[in-house]
């Protein structure tokens, strides 16, 4: 049987609860071989305000007691310079071979902005996606962008076709009832007052004792 390898990526700045749900759901549906998280290098690099390896570290304290093994793959922070995420699955595609299944994990707010990205179609020639819908995006066609609704209108599969395929195919979970956003974080962590409770609910403890730590986020 051929290897299923599920890549989950963003910038993690930081990573929150809502990261490590979005793993655990698709760890769980897909029973991957293995579960990569690739911490990546957007263009607006001023946007990060984390280094690179504050953010390795946030990940590897955040997945680090999970119950499901993951990888962290520094390939794009290793390249020195802000990749696309096809250019990432093409050389994802190179080393795996033809017959891996690999699922490219991510949030709804991602698909409904899909239609943006770079050679956005070549993507389901590289790998298969697997998608959850949030509080607020949700996954019906009629809330997609026409072309993104088109293209995945005859893609639409079964967790278990999903692991069984190379490419070509989606997955949509209905099951994230998980709404955090790193902005929201962010903002937390800059406010004079004290939201160590409202931080607790949204960043793995080990991750908020780290930022502390550091003095993360302040400005």
């Amino acid at each position: 049987m051929s290897r299923c390898i599920a890549l989950l990526g963003g910038s993690f700045d930081p990573v929150h609860h809502g990261h490590v749900a979005l793993a655990a759901l698709f760890a769980e549906l897909l029973q991957p071989d293995q579960l990569r998280i690739l911490p990546a290098r957007p263009w607006q690099k001023s946007a990060l305000q984390a280094s690179d390896s504050q953010r390795v570290k946030m990940l590897e304290l955040a997945f680090g007691d999970q119950p499901f093994a993951v990888t962290i793959d520094l390939q794009e922070i290793e390249r020195g310079s802000a990749t696309y995420t096809v250019e990432t699955l093409r050389g994802l595609r190179a080393e795996l071979g033809e017959g891996a299944s690999i699922v490219f994990v991510m949030g709804a707010d991602q698909l409904q902005k899909l239609d943006t990205w770079r050679d956005w179609k070549a993507l389901f020639t590289l790998a298969n996606l697997g998608v959850a819908a949030r509080p607020g995006y949700e996954l019906d066609q009629d809330k997609l962008p026409p072309a993104v609704a088109d293209e995945l209108a005859g893609r639409l599969a079964t967790p278990a076709e999903v692991r069984a395929t190379p490419y070509g195919k989606v997955c949509l979970a209905h099951t994230l009832a998980v709404d955090i956003s790193a902005t929201q974080v962010r903002h937390l962590l800059r406010a004079d007052a004290n939201h160590d409770a409202d931080l607790g609910a949204l960043v793995p403890p080990q991750v908020l004792d780290y930022i502390q730590q550091h003095n993360l986020y302040k400005t």
